[in-house]
């Protein structure tokens, strides 16, 4: 059955995937974003779209009206950026999220869909990364997705709309912006690799990452939106269940590496997905190693 769907960040990585995923389906497609990150015209024609901050509260509740569903993909992600302006960010990332959601609760919207993020676990010894884990936000980022996370229980709690909370581990695939956070590492490697240049890697190489492909991604949030066994709050991780190295992500792009000093970040990460294949139904299907040979054509990366 086509539903209506409302895409903050919309014109984004992340969002652009889903916005054809979604278009691919047959459901109506409302985007909003401010264009501080995205590309209006990598969309579909088809899709409408505003060009709005999304903490103009009731710009958003006018959008929002006859929507089933809402996700909310709209960040400043930048880990560093977040510590360096932490008001900036917060506005967006904090005052953002409760404005889609009580936009969404004014307009009687069914369901939210939240782009959460594996940062907020920090840095532990105990491995996969399971979400009963106790949080530890490094950074000002992922304190906001901790809180953003928080809100969404809440509003469910307190007015009864539905709610879910997807933690994103380090999505990468096409329509990345090799400058953009999510897919920082992959990205910018592609585009150090395409232009000839050495791939800087902070620190020595050895801190891991769970790199899941933009196309599962969507899959996931298509069914967020969709499941029955969800909308109560529940916060679900989203990875492909591996931990690759920097340097061995540096190996299959190929060329020379210069290392930097590292930065304040989690030493590893690798998603438990088991709550995600039993309430969503989802595993991941895209290799690591298949995506980097696609992505490296794309690039005109033939070595």
């Amino acid at each position: 059955m086509s539903k209506k769907y409302l895409v903050t960040g919309g014109a984004g990585f992340i969002g652009t995937n889903l916005v054809w995923a979604l278009h691919n389906k047959g459901h109506r497609v409302v985007v909003v974003d401010d264009l501080s990150a995205g590309d209006r015209k990598r969309l579909p024609e088809e899709v409408e779209f505003h060009q709005n901050d999304i903490c103009d509260t009731d710009a958003l509740t006018a959008l929002c009206k006859a929507v089933d569903v809402v996700v909310h993909l709209a960040a400043l992600p930048r880990v560093q950026f977040s510590i360096e302006h932490p008001f900036e960010t917060q506005r967006v990332n904090m005052t953002g999220t409760l404005s889609v959601l009580e936009a969404a609760r004014m307009a009687g919207v069914r369901r939210v869909v939240f782009a959460g993020s594996s940062a907020v676990y920090g840095d532990h010894e105990e491995m996969p990364l399971r979400e009963d884990l106790p949080p530890r936000p490094k950074s000002p980022y992922a304190l906001h997705k901790l809180m953003g996370e928080h809100t969404m229980r809440l509003w469910h709690e307190l007015h009864g709309i539905e709610t879910v909370t997807l933690r994103f581990f380090n999505v990468y695939g096409p329509h990345m912006d090799p400058e953009g956070a999510y897919a920082l590492v992959v990205g910018k490697f592609l585009k150090l690799r395409q232009e000839g240049k050495p791939l800087t890697i902070c620190g020595d190489g050895s801190h891991t990452r769970d790199f899941v492909h933009v196309s599962d991604v969507a899959q996931a949030l298509i069914a967020a939106a969709e499941r029955q066994s969800v909308g109560n709050g529940e916060v679900i991780n989203i990875g492909s269940g591996e931990s690759t190295s920097v340097g061995t992500l540096a190996q299959l792009i190929g060329g020379e590496v210069d290392y930097q000093p590292p930065r304040i970040e989690p030493k590893h990460t690798r998603a438990d997905t088991t709550e995600a294949q039993a309430l969503l139904d989802w595993v991941p299907r895209k290799s690591l190693n298949e995506a980097i040979a696609e992505l490296k054509e794309e690039f005109g990366i033939t070595a």
